[in-house]
């Protein structure tokens, strides 16, 4: 090849890339353009509002609560009672157990289970404020509460609560699985063993361990529905061992509900995505809850009561007796990081 055709080609060369970068910049133009114009609409457009009453929206009060968390302490006070929701006796005469049942989704699955004509035991670290609360929910529905306080993590307390529940109720008909442990790191080498421990312990150990001392007393028409979440499907960078147990927790439903579908006793899960309740702001910064949710289609996070009808639908054998291995996805979209 001559030292005048490689010049040729070489000038060719510059002029395409000079065309490259013409083209690259108009559509980078467009690309700025376009998206100051999200932003412009994003600032405009509201949460969505797609139930019978609106929920608070982003920017939330700027608040950290101290662990365990108390759902008294929370600003808004989180929506659980439901009060368009009418009880058509589901549950009627069965029994529940509820860990983490003293606040959030816990709380309002306890009231909804009531309202459905459930007696409810409810199992609670040492929120005894809160616990009370919910036990004045449910026998506002005119059912009978238990409160049993202690840590899910000791297999003796696990046993026991079954137990206290059948002792005092006479059965055990469901066993709904919520106490979870949450803390955010920046890196994983910040995950102390201490923390790796409490959070797998909890999270997991402690489902494990209910549904093994529930198991006994569980019939044909009974079930088990554990909360897991959006972190076990999606991951979460700062939430590494919180997203690895709920993972764990959506495999250990499916693998349970295979080995107890031929005793008629259904496990699911619901997934949930961002909820109002005290787990995330005893966990993020105050400035960062302030934005809570704001990620989700729904750009708000859901409040306690929009995700307890998941569970008395998964818990009632006349909505659900052919569903068991699921998780059900409550999450206000998938667009976004919550």
């Amino acid at each position: 090849m001559t030292n005048e055709r490689m010049q040729r080609f070489r000038e060719a060369a510059e002029r395409a890339a000079e065309e490259q970068r013409r083209i690259q910049e108009r559509v980078d133009q467009r690309d700025r353009e376009r998206k100051q114009q999200n932003e412009d609409e994003e600032e405009k457009s509201g949460a969505v509002q797609a139930g019978p009453r609106e929920y608070p929206e982003t920017p939330l009060p700027e608040q950290h609560l101290e662990k365990p968390g108390r759902e008294a302490d929370l600003d808004p006070p989180p929506q659980f009672r439901a009060p368009d929701y009418k009880g058509s006796d589901k549950l009627r005469d069965r029994v529940a157990l509820i860990t983490g049942g003293d606040s959030g989704i816990g709380r309002a699955v306890a009231t909804l289970f009531a309202r459905e004509a459930a007696d409810v035991a409810v199992a609670y670290l040492n929120e005894h404020e809160d616990a009370e609360e919910t036990r004045r929910a449910v026998e506002a529905e005119g059912r009978r509460c238990l409160l049993i306080s202690g840590d899910v993590r000791d297999p003796e307390f696990c046993a026991a609560a079954v137990e206290h529940t059948v002792g005092e109720f006479g059965k055990l008909d469901i066993l709904v699985n919520n106490a979870a442990f949450q803390e955010h790191v920046m890196s994983l080498e910040e995950l102390s063993d201490e923390h790796l421990d409490m959070t797998m312990r909890t999270n997991i150990y402690g489902y494990i361990r209910m549904a093994r001392a529930a198991l006994p007393h569980l019939k044909s028409g009974s079930c088990i529905i554990n909360t897991g979440s959006e972190t076990g499907l999606f991951g979460q960078p700062m939430l590494p061992d919180y997203s690895a147990t709920k993972g764990a927790i959506h495999a250990f439903t499916k693998a349970l509900a295979t080995r107890l579908a031929d005793q008629g006793i259904r496990v699911n899960c619901v997934a949930p995505g961002p909820v109002w309740t005290p787990l995330n702001p005893a966990d993020q910064p105050a400035e960062k809850v302030s934005s809570f949710g704001r990620g989700t289609g729904m750009k708000r996070p859901a409040q306690p009561e929009e995700l307890a009808p998941a569970y008395v639908f998964l818990a009632a054998p006349s909505c659900s007796s052919y569903i068991t291995g699921a998780v059900l996805p409550v999450m206000g979209g998938v667009t976004g990081s919550a």
